[in-house]
């Protein structure tokens, strides 16, 4: 695993504002997600993480506070540091600090690719496939 350091920080702070270029970087950029459909109003009351390494932003996801579940979303590493265990150690750091806010239920869509990350954290993957971003996803939870 990766020797990266993983911190919360403000919206729009230099960091988050650097979370921000790799999610247009990964998502828009890389994935071909439209830019519409990558950016919304969440951003403005979600907690958002970031992990860096020999300096740089190379990791990020974001976590919201929904009704009855903590939902997780917008995770992306970048393509240099893919393989190196960042998003384990994000997501070990998102369910850890945000766990207790919803009784331990998390919940999040991922790229129907990348189930097996996520069920390695306690996942399970309900309902039918759909497209977001033009990708399919699944809906996953934890129980």
């Amino acid at each position: 695993m990766a020797e990266a350091l993983v911190l919360t920080v403000p919206i729009f702070s230099t960091l988050c504002n650097e979370a921000f270029r790799l999610r247009r970087a990964v998502f828009i950029t890389e994935q071909k997600v439209p830019p519409e459909e990558e950016f919304d109003q969440d951003d403005l009351t979600a907690h958002h993480l970031v992990a860096i390494l020999d300096g740089e932003v190379c990791g990020t996801l974001r976590v919201i506070y929904a009704d009855e579940h903590v939902k997780i979303g917008r995770v992306a590493v970048s393509a240099a540091a893919r393989g190196h265990g960042i998003a384990t150690l994000m997501l070990l750091h998102a369910m850890k600090d945000h766990g207790s806010a919803r009784d331990n239920r998390f919940y999040l869509t991922a790229q129907t690719d990348k189930t097996g990350l996520y069920e390695r954290f306690g996942f399970k993957a309900f309902g039918p496939e759909f497209l977001d971003g033009g990708m399919p996803h699944l809906a996953m939870k934890t129980y």
